[in-house]
């Protein structure tokens, strides 16, 4: 039983990195259509979905407490402002020098700036922009509402589980099925925190956000509210990057 429990907290998301992983494999030795982008996501939002349902991890831990729906919401449309606002057309206009700053040294590589970032250019992509990829004019509205729902309903909730669930617990006791979710440790927590930026180019507000959605599970020790509020960040963003069409986020 312990080690189905491993597998349910960590399975979707190893399956959800390695297929990044293999574009970008593919990136290396060749051009990958445009195309592969959007159905790639497509495909294993379905497979991680079903992964996460057949594994069943949440079944050790209690239903999502009502009490801690608002502190949840609260939470993921604050992430989702600290993750938009830097890079709004209101802040280039406001405060130019640090959205620049911002593009330059908080955004992965630090000292770069991201392909998508062209000063004269921004909010617009420049054209060809591989993340344009997953606009509907190019995917189709059935792909981008696929990558829209993947990105709330699908990775927000298997990255909690796992670096929630499993890996902030684990790096306490190997055994973490053991140590309560509200048991605090500094160290742990704000490697856990560490780890999830550098799964984000945009490492600041990574940073920023998985130590949110960490405290949120700490303070409720309820892992379901730390997925919601990961859950309503990635909704509100994918719904801002739709309207106003700043797919450099996607």
């Amino acid at each position: 039983m312990n080690g189905a429990w491993v597998a349910g907290h960590v399975v979707p998301f190893a399956v959800w990195v390695a297929v990044i992983l293999v574009l970008q494999a593919w990136e290396s030795v060749g051009e990958v259509p445009r195309a592969a982008y959007p159905w790639s996501y497509a495909l294993k939002s379905v497979a991680c979905a079903a992964l996460f349902l057949g594994l069943r991890p949440w079944r050790v831990y209690p239903s999502l407490r009502l009490r801690h729906v608002p502190v949840a919401l609260a939470a993921g449309v604050a992430v989702a402002l600290l993750w938009i606002l830097p890079e709004t057309p209101w802040t280039g206009r406001v405060a130019p020098g640090f959205q620049l700053f911002y593009h330059r040294w908080l955004i992965l590589m630090p000292g770069t700036l991201p392909g998508y970032f062209n000063p004269d250019l921004s909010p617009p992509l420049p054209p060809g922009h591989l993340a344009l990829a997953f606009a509907p004019e190019q995917a189709g509205w059935p792909l981008t509402l696929l990558k829209l729902a993947g990105s709330a309903a699908v990775i927000a909730v298997i990255e909690e589980f796992f670096f929630r669930g499993f890996f902030y617990r684990w790096l306490r006791q190997g055994a973490f099925w053991r140590v309560p979710l509200r048991a605090f440790d500094m160290q742990a927590f704000w490697t856990v925190a560490a780890v999830f930026a550098l799964e984000h180019d945009r490492w600041a507000a990574g940073l920023l956000a998985g130590a949110v959605y960490g405290w949120l599970a700490v303070r409720t020790g309820d892992v379901w509210a730390a997925a919601l509020a990961h859950g309503v960040t990635n909704l509100a963003l994918g719904v801002y990057v739709i309207a106003s069409r700043q797919y450099g986020f996607w």
